[in-house]
């Protein structure tokens, strides 16, 4: 790969608002926040939604509201998420897909979260999957330890390529219950991503104190990067996180010095098979 595609989570459903006041949980600040992380090199934004109390939620309307805000201020990727909070049942999550987002993630297996269980069966993985291809929605594999990326290989084996064609996999590490945020692990799946369709991409994603290990490593193995307050409240020991931009902007930094600077959002859509507004 010549350039780096920036994906940036903001928000996510575990940090509370009080915890982390800087966390942008209205639409106002979701946008603003968008647009500065666009401006620094960001392609993709990854979004969770709050209500009005900053508690997560998958309300259908509000979903809608904020893609077509995200759209209308931005040419970021507007990427969805899925999983939504762990307590989320799966019709809720599939009626994601109703708000209309470029992207969305599709969780490739259970994994135990903390002191919750992420429960994402095989008939649901199908299902999500079946329905981004019927209505073009480019999905984001969403990988939280080894062996998701062998049902990955059974999903497209038995149900195709998804829309746009193109196949890219996010590494989730660092989570309490999977995979830990280590090059060692990075470079396993790295091995097991080789096996998949040609042209697979991926990007990697470090939760909290694994942020910068998984950064550089992801940049070494040719990957590309995910970073934000969903994933990490902490810039440096004793130091919290100010803004995700600051984490783009690190993100940046480190894509400059490895040669491979930031994609533009036309690169990324080309790249992902994500068609141009």
């Amino acid at each position: 790969m010549t350039g780096t595609l920036i994906t940036v989570a903001p928000t996510g459903a575990e940090s509370s608002k009080a915890a982390v006041p800087a966390l942008p949980v209205t639409i106002d600040e979701l946008v603003a926040t968008a647009k500065e992380c666009e401006a620094l090199g960001a392609a993709i934004v990854h979004v969770h939604i709050r209500d009005e109390a900053a508690e997560p939620t998958l309300d259908r309307g509000r979903l809608r509201d904020t893609v077509a805000a995200l759209r209308q201020s931005t040419d970021l990727i507007v990427q969805l998420s899925s999983g939504g909070a762990v307590t989320d049942p799966e019709g809720d999550r599939l009626a994601v897909l109703d708000a209309g987002p470029e992207m969305a993630s599709c969780t490739m297996g259970t994994v135990n979260f903390g002191d919750g269980v992420f429960l994402n069966r095989w008939e649901f993985i199908v299902d999500l999957h079946s329905r981004m291809q019927e209505r073009g929605i480019v999905p984001e594999y969403e990988i939280f330890d080894l062996g998701q990326l062998t049902t990955l290989q059974r999903l497209l084996g038995q149900y195709g390529l998804p829309a746009g064609g193109h196949v890219h996999v996010d590494l989730v590490m660092g989570v309490p219950g999977g995979m830990p945020g280590t090059a060692g692990a990075l470079v396993a799946c790295e091995q097991v991503i080789r096996d998949l369709p040609a042209g697979t991409t991926f990007s990697a994603t470090g939760i909290g104190r694994s942020t910068i290990p998984v950064m550089l490593a992801s940049l070494s193995a040719g990957g590309h990067l995910r970073v934000g307050m969903e994933d990490t409240i902490t810039y440096a020991k004793g130091r919290a996180v100010e803004s995700n931009m600051q984490l783009v902007a690190r993100a940046v930094g480190f894509a400059q010095l490895a040669q491979r600077p930031p994609l533009t959002t036309a690169e990324a859509r080309d790249l992902l098979g994500v068609p141009a507004r």
